[in-house]
């Protein structure tokens, strides 16, 4: 009956699709991870580990950027929700183009976009060309793809012609546009991510269950036969990863038992290089070889006598800073060897003993200071600590601190106030929704969480029944089933 219109349809069709899309051929996903090579150099984490802040942002924002690629490649897919992703970039001569937005004093920038493509070669485009990254490399693994259409890429959605309705109308093809456009005005709401996400999230966890018991008893095993205190993961490994950094060190113990006890009372720490922290945990690199591992246990001895210097030292900081106590706290600083921080506390002690500038003794007691070697003016945290940079000048260090003790005593009480009430409300929030375990993100603030958890308790919410909850800056399921949800979720009116 409508014969007549198939010419018309097939115009259509033509128009409608980008000119590389007919001109190539798709991209496998080895050929997308390969592409993608500048921009995971770009942003990947191991590369921000003096930032812990961007570092625990762009871990998260590749863990969902992996799940969509993942599901593009699913047969039968039809089609993605937009999905909204940040990385911080870390910046070369060579990727700083004109008009972009600033560097930040340590090196990087925040780039946000929203990917809502179709297939591989259109999102790998889309990445590149958002963060500013050179998409030319693109041409070695598809030698179909012309150079027009990867320049016509930059900073546009992959549909690079705008064309008017009645071609969806007559098609039945979806408007991107307009997907983009109602993306925009329906802002998800916990009930609905929730109802959405559930069952899916039970299925994993499900999955998962066998693992986590497999690895507390390998933990429980290592923590005995060692005599450690604590054996811990500094990154959000999955499951059957962190079984697999135990067995090792498990096997390692059987080789070299007594070179092991060592740690004893020690914390173990699987991490990304191995040596000891300035809080004296044993830091067990996991990219390393059993051999690395042994040397590290071989050099406790050292580095406990290096750790007692390192306490003489803070205290002689404090006695000359009126009793003021000198911390480190790591979810709040870079994560520094103890070598590495036994430098920083010398350099700023023979500053101090040059100036010799007069506090009165035990006057600062109660109060807590953290070092930093990348600040050049001292600041207060909302926390109560104070932030000294190493090479501050000691006369407006004095002045500094004697102004703002009293407002630091106010905010250290505000602390443990937050500290006490978080505790309680995450135990409330069990109860109530008989949760296996509720967690937060280090970047979540004990503020955050108290909020996020007095809202929680006001719901009625009977899906998270034996789940594992976590708080974060964004909704996602964990490979593990463990269930993410941001601090500042929406239920019905939005919340500023």
């Amino acid at each position: 009956m409508f014969h007549h219109l198939r010419p018309l349809k097939r115009l259509c069709l033509r128009r409608m699709c980008p000119h590389s899309f007919l001109c190539s051929r798709a991209l496998s996903g080895a050929e997308a991870l390969n592409a993608l090579r500048p921009f995971y150099f770009a942003v990947h984490p191991d590369f921000f580990g003096r930032h812990p802040r961007e570092r625990e942002v762009n871990e998260n924002s590749l863990k969902r950027l992996s799940a969509y690629l993942e599901n593009l490649q699913k047969p039968g897919f039809k089609s993605l929700k937009p999905t909204q992703l940040t990385f911080y970039i870390r910046e070369t001569d060579q990727n700083l183009s004109e008009g972009q937005e600033p560097l930040s004093t340590s090196g990087f920038r925040a780039v946000k976009f929203t990917l809502h493509t179709r297939d591989l070669l259109s999102t790998v485009l889309y990445i590149l060309n958002s963060c500013s990254l050179s998409v030319e490399h693109v041409q070695s693994l598809n030698t179909h793809v012309r150079s027009q259409p990867l320049k016509e890429a930059k900073r546009t959605p992959d549909r690079p012609i705008k064309w008017d309705k009645s071609y969806y109308s007559f098609t039945g093809f979806k408007d991107p546009e307009q997907d983009l456009e109602q993306a925009s005005r329906v802002e998800t709401t916990l009930t609905s991510w929730l109802d959405n996400n559930g069952k899916y999230a039970v299925k994993k966890l499900k999955k998962s269950l066998p693992l986590r018991k497999e690895l507390d008893r390998l933990k429980e095993e290592l923590s005995h036969q060692l005599q450690l205190s604590d054996i811990r993961w500094q990154r959000s490994w999955g499951i059957a990863h962190r079984c697999g950094q135990l067995h090792s060190l498990g096997r390692l113990a059987q080789q070299n038992l007594e070179t092991l006890k060592k740690a004893k009372g020690c914390t173990v720490v699987f991490t990304d290089r191995s040596g000891m922290s300035a809080v004296g945990h044993v830091m067990l690199g996991t990219m390393d070889v059993h051999h690395h591992w042994t040397k590290l246990f071989e050099r406790l001895p050292s580095y406990f006598d290096l750790q007692r210097r390192l306490m003489l030292l803070e205290d002689q900081i404090s006695y000359l800073l009126g009793g003021i106590q000198v911390v480190c706290t790591e979810e709040l600083q870079p994560v520094l060897t103890l070598e590495e921080y036994y430098s920083v506390l010398d350099v700023f002690y023979n500053r101090l003993l040059k100036s010799r500038v007069p506090f009165h003794p035990r006057s600062l007691r109660g109060l807590q200071m953290i070092l930093s070697s990348d600040r050049y003016a001292p600041s207060l945290h909302e926390l109560g600590h104070f932030n000294i940079p190493i090479l501050c000048d000691p006369a407006n260090l004095q002045w500094f601190i004697l102004t703002k003790a009293q407002q630091a005593r106010e905010n250290m009480k505000r602390k443990e106030e937050l500290k006490s009430a978080e505790r309680e409300l995450v135990e409330a929030l069990t109860r109530k929704f008989a949760l296996e375990k509720v967690y937060k993100e280090p970047s979540i603030s004990s503020a955050q969480m108290v909020d996020c958890c007095r809202r929680l308790l006001r719901q009625s919410l009977p899906g998270l029944h034996g789940m594992h909850l976590c708080v974060s800056h964004f909704y996602s399921v964990m490979q593990d089933g463990d269930l993410c949800i941001p601090w500042n979720w929406k239920d019905g009116e939005a919340i500023e």
